[in-house]
């Protein structure tokens, strides 16, 4: 078994069979494996051999797709670029990766010119007619030979390397070999209950592993039909679920928001969507309640996992969200999960701990990091790094990043129970929790916010309102007001460089 050959058997088994639509191209099964074919034997007559990394920089779309594919049937190793990285991030990224090869769009092409200065990267392929000299077309590339490559790729055969979001620091590479993707697609099969011939939307970034792993994978194993956008609009979504009956649809909790301003968004007939999944950031309950009367269906998944888990971690199931919304959940199929102290040791219910996994799914390492991974994955368990509760019916709830923990006056605050208030004032859109150096309380509660358009904060009227439903330690001493929330493509707030801003302000 190997990620490539789910293609090939849906190919035979559903050849006419819609699998891809995209800005108007669409695929059948047999076109798209013959498509995933022909640029497989394209990068075999250029050289490409098992193991070699090819990093893409690209957003949604289906030479994405195709690529991806096509790097699995010949044994390479897929290396997905977040597209909004500046140059010398990508340089980062290409060299520690030991990329030879760059699949790009054409408007990231002036990016990896300079990107791959210094780096093993030997060719360039560009989606459209190249703009550099030397750079190849991804068309020219492609190959007239339709037939399945013979390479033999084996489950044990490394597949991808997936960059961690980098909030706090440089980037990790979590390496993935097709058996632990294989279980991932299994395991969100089994807990989200997806079925055949499923119509999934794509709109946030496969380059995460949310989308791709989770969703794109299991989606093709299963036959179903992928709609895919290349970026992300609140009312091009909102038409395409109207128009293409869309049964599935995930998004991180931004993209939740942004459909719920849509003015006229309950006019637009969802009745298709068989269930909605939300994770890579936490989600406040009021938009999940909110989201779930805009859908008009109960069927909500929380996904909340982490790259190096697959991703992998725990689910809260529409059941759970009833009596436990907001609450993390609990493990998913093929998952065993911990909350520990700093010796290892389990944490009774309800105090805070480190939220600890173990499963097949886990990444085998962090690429060329021994240090890293051995301080990561220790006796088999995997460190998240989050900081989580669990109840006496084994429900998680993650409170917070261990860096993100605020300590004022003695007193820890942890910034999702905080965030989860402010989000339930009625004028505010988008909010983060931070600490900020303090004389007096060693950090100060500081809140970000972003009102909803139209509305006027005051922020007096925002204190008292949090006042009246947490401690008073936990109260924001300091609330700032910003048009938007630096976030990374996976939704997660950069809060690193909301407190260099304000920090630097504050001096």
């Amino acid at each position: 078994m190997n990620i490539g050959s789910l293609l090939s058997q849906n190919a035979r088994k559903f050849p006419e069979l819609l699998a891809i639509e995209c800005e108007g191209r669409s695929y059948t099964y047999r076109q798209f494996n013959e498509e995933v074919n022909r640029l497989a034997h394209g990068l075999l007559q250029m050289g490409i051999t098992k193991g070699d990394k090819i990093a893409l920089m690209m957003k949604n779309s289906d030479h994405f797709v195709f690529t991806f594919f096509a790097i699995a049937k010949v044994g390479a190793v897929a290396v997905p670029v977040n597209f909004r990285l500046t140059p010398s991030e990508v340089h980062y990224i290409l060299q520690q990766s030991e990329a030879k090869l760059v699949v790009c769009d054409l408007e990231y092409e002036e990016i990896i010119t300079e990107a791959k200065e210094g780096s093993e990267v030997t060719i360039v392929m560009t989606i459209g007619e190249p703009r550099t000299l030397g750079f190849r077309s991804f068309e020219s590339v492609l190959s007239f030979d339709r037939n399945e490559p013979e390479i033999e790729v084996c489950e044990e055969d490394d597949l991808e390397i997936l960059y961690t979001s980098g909030t706090t620091g440089r980037p990790k590479g979590a390496l993935f070999d097709h058996k632990r993707i294989f279980n991932v697609g299994i395991s969100v099969t089994i807990n989200m209950g997806l079925r055949p011939h499923e119509r999934i939307l794509h709109v946030a970034p496969l380059f995460h592993s949310a989308q791709l792993n989770l969703f794109l994978i299991s989606g093709v194993a299963l036959g179903a039909a992928h709609i895919i956008h290349r970026d992300f609009h609140p009312i091009k979504t909102l038409q395409t679920i109207q128009e293409h009956k869309i049964s599935h649809f995930f998004g991180v909790p931004a993209m939740f928001n942004f459909i719920l301003q849509v003015p006229n968004a309950n006019q637009y007939d969802l009745s298709s969507i068989r269930r909605c999944g939300y994770g890579a950031a936490p989600m406040a309950p009021e938009l999940v309640k909110k989201s779930i009367q805009l859908f008009k269906t109960d069927q909500f998944y929380n996904l909340c996992g982490l790259t190096e888990g697959g991703p992998g971690g725990i689910l809260l199931d529409p059941e759970g969200h009833k009596l436990h919304l907001g609450k993390g959940g609990k493990p998913i199929f093929l998952t065993e999960t911990r909350v520990v102290d700093e010796q290892g040791n389990d944490v009774k219910p309800g105090v805070v701990g480190e939220f600890i996994i173990k499963s097949p799914m886990v990444m085998k390492e962090y690429y060329k990091k021994p240090e890293e991974t051995n301080s990561t994955i220790k006796n088999g368990w995997l460190y998240t790094g989050d900081l989580a509760t669990m109840d006496e019916e084994g429900y998680i709830t993650l409170v917070d990043r261990k860096k993100d923990m605020i300590i004022t006056g003695g007193e820890n605050v942890y910034s999702v129970e905080v965030e989860g208030v402010l989000f339930e004032h009625p004028g505010v859109l988008d909010a983060a929790i931070i600490g900020l150096p303090d004389e007096t309380w060693g950090e100060a509660v500081c809140a970000i916010i972003v009102p909803k358009e139209g509305a006027i904060i005051d922020v007096e009227e925002l204190k008292t309102f949090c006042r009246q439903k947490l401690a008073g330690y936990k109260v924001p001493r300091r609330i700032f007001i910003e048009q938007q929330l630096p976030r990374n493509a996976s939704g997660k707030i950069l809060k690193y460089q909301l407190r260099q801003k304000l920090n630097q302000v504050k001096a």
